[in-house]
């Protein structure tokens, strides 16, 4: 029999290509993972790996295992919602992801309508770029998440996970001293979140939609820091609504026909597991109404 907790390596080596990746994602060492996957391919009785030189390849067969591999962990998923609903509900530890503006904005009154529903929940709240998350969840890391996407930067489907439809949708702000419109500050300096974030790529894709390549000076993650840089001269940002916060003096924000969306995320197969089902649930309670209509 096929031991799950090898075939996880196995479709994490698929995903991230290599050994080294896949001990960093699963905090293994890269002889164990090694190690791992030679036992299942014992199992398996027919090579599952090309290895050339330091660089390891599916075979055909692997990859068909893979595929396999995610139809079992959906099921699995399903098995243990079942079995969390015939037990007590939600209760226990629920690790929940979410990016930094809905820490400070929603999730607060999120948890608070979670323990007012379910105070045999032992909700632990970490900070995790959506980038991020998918990994977290195979990984056993996280169980739900919130992700966001923008309307020029959309999220890309991720193997195991699944997401529900837009939670709310929150309009994006041009944050400038002066205000004025995207294509009247082409040249002026521009504060963006670090390189490699959804948020970094939305400002290249507006402001190449509006004609230009922003000429980016500062990259700082918070929104709030932005909105202090712009107010002291240093650049403009595109902020969404929650991350406006206490606008600092000085700084006129012109609202902008996009959005940032937001989904929860769970691994495929959890949707309907108790605990899961309560943190969405209080996640809607928890959104403002000029949100949800947007």
């Amino acid at each position: 029999m096929l031991e799950v907790r090898r075939l996880r390596l196995l479709r994490e080596l698929a995903r991230l290509g290599t050994i080294a990746a896949v001990a960093e994602a699963l905090a293994f060492s890269p002889s164990a993972v090694s190690q791992q996957l030679s036992v299942l391919e014992r199992e398996a009785g027919v090579p599952l790996l090309e290895r050339t030189g330091r660089r390891v390849a599916l075979t055909p067969a692997g990859r068909n295992l893979v595929r396999h591999t995610e139809a079992v962990l959906e099921l699995l998923e399903r098995a243990d919602a079942e079995l969390a609903h015939a037990r007590s509900g939600p209760a226990g530890p629920l690790r929940i992801g979410a990016y930094p503006s809905a820490v400070r904005a929603l999730v607060p009154a999120a948890l608070a309508e979670l323990a007012s529903r379910h105070p045999e929940l032992e909700p632990m709240v970490s900070e995790v770029d959506p980038a991020a998350v998918a990994g977290a969840l195979r990984a056993g890391e996280l169980d739900v998440a919130l992700v966001h996407e923008y309307d020029l930067v959309p999220g890309e489907p991720e193997e195991g996970v699944a997401l529900t439809g837009p939670v709310f949708a929150e309009p994006l702000y041009l944050a400038a001293r002066s205000g004025g419109t995207l294509a009247g500050h082409r040249d002026s300096p521009w504060i963006t979140a670090p390189v490699g974030t959804l948020c970094h790529a939305m400002v290249q894709r507006v402001c190449q939609s509006a004609g230009f390549a922003p000429r980016v000076r500062h990259l700082v993650d918070d929104f709030a820091a932005q909105l202090a840089l712009v107010a002291v001269g240093q650049g403009v940002a595109l902020v969404p609504h929650l991350g406006i916060g206490r606008c600092p003096p000085g700084v006129t924000l012109t609202r902008l026909p996009l959005y940032r969306r937001t989904r929860t995320a769970f691994r495929a197969g959890a949707a309907a597991h108790p605990a899961v089902a309560a943190f969405a649930a209080a996640l809607h309670a928890a959104v403002p109404a000029e949100l949800r209509s947007a």
